[in-house]
C-alpha cells in the first residue's frame, strides 16, 4: 500500500496528522514520534503534526508550515481512536476556519476506528504485558478494556466492540468495559463491580494511543482495587503506542482520502441521527471549544514524568480533566457510576 500511496502523493499534496495533545510531555513526545514514524514511511511526503489544545505546535501552525513548504493541498488525518466531539466537531471547525482564512485545500480523512489493524496491535500489547507472568489459562482470565470515555454514545459503544473482539479473539473467559471520564462506568467502581464474578486474574487494558495524565490515572484507580482485593492478580497491559499496526492503519486513512472512503459513522451519530437519548443535539453547529487552551502547554514539572496526581486538586480549569463545559446537557449527568465533573445541573461535559 505505501509504494501506491508514495505515487498518489506528489510535492504539492501535504499530510497532516492531528492530535488530542497532553500536559504531559511523555504523552506529546510519544505522539511526536508517532508523526516522526510516518515520515519515515512516506520518504519524500510533507508530514507535519499538529495538537488541538495544551501542545505546539497547534494545528494552525502545523498547517503554516506545509503551506511555507508550497504545499498547495492538505490530507488532515485525526490520530483519534473513535469519532466523537474532537474527530467530529473540533477539529473540522479548526480546519474549515483555516481553510476559509488561507485558500488552502484540505481533505479531512477519518479516524483509526474499528480495524483489524488496531484489533491486531491491542491483542499483541496485551499478550505482551502477560510473558513476564506465570502461565495462565486465558480461559480463566477476565479482559477489563479502558475506553477514554466520551459524551457521544457511538464512540462509547465502539470501546464494548473492541473489549469483544479481543475477548474472542484472545480466548478471554469474560471481558468488561470501562472508562477513565466523562461517562460511566468509571475505572475504580467498573472494576469494584466486575471483582464480584470471581475471577483470580484480571487484566485491564487501556485502549489508548499514548501515555499521560489518564493511563496514569487509571493505573492509580487498578492498584486502589487490587489492594481491596489480595487474592485477585491485577496486571496493567501497556497501550497503543506507536506500534506498527497503528501506524499501517494511519497510512490506510491517508489512503482512504483518494479512494473516497472517509464517512465516519452517520448512523448513530447523535448529531444527524434522531439518536434515542439525545435527541436535543441533532443539527448542533459543528464548532471547536478548545481555542481556550490551544497551545496553551500549562502543567507543571510533575507531567514531564508518569503523573502522580498530586496536581489534580489545582484550581486551574484549564489544567482539570479538560472535560470541556458544554451549554448542552448531558444525559447521564448524575449517574452514580459517572464523574462527579458530569453532575453539574446546567452543564454537559465533552
Amino acid at each position: 500500500m505505501i509504494s501506491e500511496l508514495l505515487d498518489k502523493l506528489d510535492s504539492n499534496i501535504g499530510v497532516l496528522i492531528i492530535g488530542h495533545g497532553s500536559r504531559n510531555i511523555l504523552a506529546t513526545n510519544e505522539f511526536a514520534n508517532l508523526a516522526e514514524s510516518i515520515k519515515i514511511l512516506l520518504p519524500g511526503v510533507h508530514v507535519e503534526y499538529g495538537y488541538l489544545e495544551f501542545s505546539r505546535p497547534i494545528i494552525s501552525e502545523a498547517l503554516d508550515n506545509l503551506r511555507k513548504k508550497s504545499v498547495k493541498k492538505v490530507i488532515a488525518i485525526p490520530a483519534m481512536l473513535f469519532a466523537a466531539a474532537h474527530a467530529k466537531n473540533d477539529i473540522p471547525s479548526v480546519l474549515n476556519a483555516y481553510s476559509e482564512e488561507t485558500g488552502l485545500d484540505i481533505a479531512y480523512g477519518r479516524e483509526l476506528g474499528i480495524d483489524n489493524s488496531m484489533i491486531t496491535a491491542a491483542a499483541e500489547r496485551i499478550k505482551e504485558s502477560l510473558n513476564s507472568y506465570s502461565k495462565f489459562p486465558f480461559d480463566k482470565t477476565l479482559l477489563v478494556v479502558v475506553g477514554r470515555g466520551s459524551s457521544d454514545p457511538d464512540a462509547n459503544s465502539n470501546v464494548s466492540k473492541i473489549t469483544r473482539m479481543l475477548v474472542e479473539a484472545i480466548g478471554f473467559a469474560w471481558g468488561g468495559t470501562v472508562y477513565s471520564g466523562v461517562t460511566f462506568p468509571l475505572v475504580e467502581p467498573g472494576l469494584r463491580n466486575l471483582v464480584n464474578l470471581g475471577y483470580r486474574r484480571i487484566v485491564v487494558f487501556p485502549y489508548f494511543l499514548f501515555s499521560g495524565v489518564l493511563v496514569s490515572r487509571i493505573k492509580r484507580n487498578v492498584q486502589l482495587v487490587a489492594n481491596d482485593n489480595p487474592e485477585i492478580e491485577f496486571i496493567n497491559a501497556g497501550y497503543l503506542g506507536n506500534h506498527p499496526k497503528v501506524l499501517e492503519t494511519l497510512v490506510k486513512r491517508i489512503n482512504d482520502v483518494f479512494t473516497g472512503d472517509t464517512s465516519m459513522n452517520c448512523s448513530l451519530c447523535k448529531y444527524r441521527s434522531n439518536l434515542f437519548g439525545f435527541e436535543k443535539e441533532v443539527g448542533l453547529p459543528q464548532t471547536s471549544h478548545h481555542h481556550h487552551v490551544e497551545g496553551l502547554m500549562q502543567g507543571c514539572e510533575l507531567c514531564e514524568k508518569e503523573c502522580t496526581g498530586e496536581c489534580e486538586n489545582i484550581d486551574n480549569t484549564a489544567h482539570q480533566d479538560h472535560e470541556h463545559i458544554h451549554k448542552y446537557h448531558y444525559p447521564h449527568s448524575h449517574h452514580p457510576l459517572g464523574p462527579v465533573t458530569l453532575r453539574s445541573s446546567k452543564n454537559m461535559q465533552i
